[in-house]
């Protein structure tokens, strides 16, 4: 757990930051809203909210201003005049909803550039557009889950936890998967004692680093209904789940729980803490879905460096159609730019 508290002039191999808090976006799959989405973004904002696209201007939509660059740092002053383009050549063009199997070594090839410039310092974060797994995984074998995992992979291995915050909600959700992208039937056997006091302990962690909270509250859900209901639905929160939670209360943390997940998310409960530690995908990402679906970002706590995302996929059905929504686009990118800035100054953005 020592790794947990790295930033990125902290981290060895990693440089401090040059770029004065420039966010790479990464492309994505360029079948999907990616590029429609950051077009749209630059649209948005300009000049005000700096970023640079990654991958080939070939895949934009037709028409979108951009302005090639050569590094991340040359943004704010490209920003004034088109969408600052990292080029990065694709074999195939972009056809809406038709993934090409020959782009897909370079979907992922652009990940690891980008996280090879932050090391270098050339950029301030990582903003992701959204990948398409099967696309990835039949055009290139590709090994990981997702983006989380790949890029807990390239920072090193290190442990990391997926974080979807609200943008819009008051009082802002956060939520945690403790288990990601498996299926329903293999949680109760994923969910270990020393898994779930990893997630706790990085969403702790995080919350302290980047959202500059000096006492997180935590709230922990139970895997059952009901949280067991003293085992009469099932035996993990009487066995350990409590006992856990127990522990790192002892230890000075605030945390609740294991509760009901099923009255975990109404408005009173919500303001009762900062993050909630869920036990699986859907039980975290339902209620933030729900809430706040335009507005939510995704964010990867335990990185040496800050990431984000949006809060969707590739939306294949609507892809090249122009009517995709860039809020949670933008979200991620505010997000990322306010990270880096408490990341780089250790004060609150």
């Amino acid at each position: 757990m020592s790794r947990v508290s790295l930033s990125p002039d902290a981290a060895p191999g990693w440089a401090p930051d040059r770029s004065n808090g420039v966010v790479l976006v990464s492309c994505g799959e360029p079948a999907g809203v990616g590029p429609e989405i950051a077009a749209k973004a630059w649209a948005a904002r300009g000049a005000d909210l700096p970023f640079v696209y990654l991958g080939d201007p070939a895949h934009l939509p037709a028409g979108t201003p951009f302005v090639r660059v050569s590094e991340p740092a040359e943004a704010p002053q490209a920003a004034r005049h088109g969408l600052p383009v990292l080029p990065h050549p694709f074999p195939d063009p972009a056809e809406p909803g038709r993934p090409s199997a020959a782009n897909a070594t370079e979907v992922i090839a652009v990940i690891a550039r980008a996280v090879d410039l932050i090391r270098q310092g050339a950029a301030g974060a990582l903003c992701t557009a959204p990948i398409h797994k099967h696309a990835l995984q039949s055009g290139a074998g590709f090994a990981f889950p997702g983006h989380t995992e790949y890029l807990a992979h390239l920072a090193g291995d290190v442990p990391v936890v997926m974080m979807l915050a609200s943008s819009c909600v008051a009082p802002g959700l956060r939520v945690v998967p403790a288990t990601i992208h498996i299926a329903l039937s293999e949680v109760p056997r994923a969910l270990t004692p020393a898994l779930l006091e990893q997630v706790i302990r990085i969403t702790h962690a995080g919350l302290r680093r980047d959202f500059a909270l000096a006492a997180p509250r935590l709230a922990l859900a139970g895997l059952n209904p009901h949280a067991g209901e003293d085992g009469a639905m099932g035996p993990e929160e009487i066995a350990w789940i409590a006992p856990l939670a127990g522990k790192l209360r002892a230890e000075g943390m605030d945390l609740a729980g294991p509760l009901p997940p099923d009255t975990m998310f109404h408005p009173a409960a919500r303001a009762r803490y900062d993050a909630a530690i869920c036990a699986y995908h859907d039980q975290a990402l339902i209620p933030i879905k729900t809430l706040d679906f335009a507005g939510g970002v995704n964010l990867t706590l335990g990185l040496p460096f800050v990431r984000t995302s949006p809060d969707h996929g590739t939306a294949f059905n609507i892809a090249g159609r122009g009517i995709a929504d860039p809020a949670s686009m933008l979200a991620a990118l505010e997000m990322a730019r306010d990270l880096a800035r408490r990341r780089a100054t250790g004060r609150a953005a």
